[in-house]
Parts: structure tokens; C-alpha cells; sequence
């Protein structure tokens, strides 16, 4: 069995109210770390949520807790996590 790569791609999930401003709470953490994305979408949900992916490469499983712990402190946020894309 192969051990995960501690620098792989990774997802960020998160579920937020829907409020225009948890996209620019999301954005920020990365923007205040000099992090360009690969990848950002945002939707609409019918339930009156909004889910943001944000997609990653090379930033250690402690950097990405961090980012997930700030972005978890926005009241707006419901829920935030990370997972492997690789």
C-alpha cells in the first residue's frame, strides 16, 4: 500500500449561508498567503447554501488544517474540509 503524498492535490469543500461575502471569506485565506488556486467554482444550492471548491497542489496536510480553522471561524460557514483529489 502506497503512503498518501504529503504534497498531492487536494480539495477544499465548503457549504456556507448564501451570502456573497463567504465567497471573499474563502478567497482571502489564500490570497493573505500569496496562494493562487488551480481551480475555484462556486454554486448556488436549491436549499439556500452556497458550496465552494477550491483545488490546490503543494501545501502541506498543517497549511491546509490552518486555512480550514480560519475559514471555519466566518459565521457564514457551515462546514469545511479538505480532501485528496490524487
Amino acid at each position: 500500500m502506497d503512503s498518501p503524498q504529503p504534497y498531492s492535490r487536494r480539495r477544499l469543500q465548503v457549504v456556507a449561508d448564501a451570502d456573497p461575502g463567504a465567497l471573499a471569506r474563502v478567497v482571502e485565506r489564500f490570497q493573505n498567503l500569496n496562494i493562487i488556486p488551480r481551480r475555484l467554482t462556486a454554486e448556488f444550492s436549491s436549499n439556500d447554501t452556497l458550496h465552494i471548491a477550491v483545488d490546490v497542489f503543494g501545501l502541506p496536510d498543517e497549511q491546509l488544517a490552518l486555512i480550514v480553522a480560519k475559514i471555519c471561524q466566518a459565521p457564514c460557514v457551515l462546514n469545511a474540509y479538505w480532501h485528496r483529489l490524487d
